[in-house]
């Protein structure tokens, strides 16, 4: 359960810099978005590549709105 708690807190962590930060960057959030869907293969395995889709909206400020990560971890309580 711990272990849990501490996915969850860190893919908040990334959701919020996610919005408050790297969506308003040009040019990074490709990369970002690439790098968060490896971090989301390695807390949760396959299930991860949910995040790909982040990568694939060009419209950067829009996918910031979702909290994929977030919304993962909750769905592995």
């Amino acid at each position: 359960m711990k272990s849990d708690i501490a996915k969850l807190v860190i893919c908040v962590a990334v959701d919020v810099i996610d919005f408050t930060v790297i969506s308003w960057l040009p040019g990074v959030g490709l990369a970002v978005d690439a790098i968060n869907t490896v971090v989301a293969v390695l807390l949760f395995g396959p299930i991860g590549l949910v995040a790909l889709w982040e990568a694939v909206n060009l419209a950067e400020p829009i996918d910031a709105f979702v909290p994929t990560m977030t919304l993962l971890a909750i769905s592995q309580l």
